[in-house]
């Protein structure tokens, strides 16, 4: 039994230290970025959030024009 715990124990250390290096080499660098870059990146993302919002929008707004046209005639 004693050959069985010292196999286990000289495994142990070895498994967890093999995924380590893994995922540290797939992940990007961390770069610190000062506030007026944060605050650039913020209003890059607001400003493309706002543009498919408009697309959408106008899309809608298709759509209504489309269902008007059809109550229009409907009434008529």
């Amino acid at each position: 039994m004693t050959t069985s715990k010292a196999s286990t124990a000289s495994a142990s250390p070895a498994a967890p230290a093999s995924p380590l290096p893994a995922p540290a080499s797939t992940r990007k660098p961390w770069i610190k970025k000062t506030p007026v870059e944060i605050v650039l990146e913020q209003i890059g993302k607001q400003e493309e959030k706002v543009a498919g919002m408009r697309k959408d929008l106008a899309k809608e707004e298709k759509e209504l024009a489309k269902l008007q046209q059809a109550k229009k005639v409907l009434e008529g």
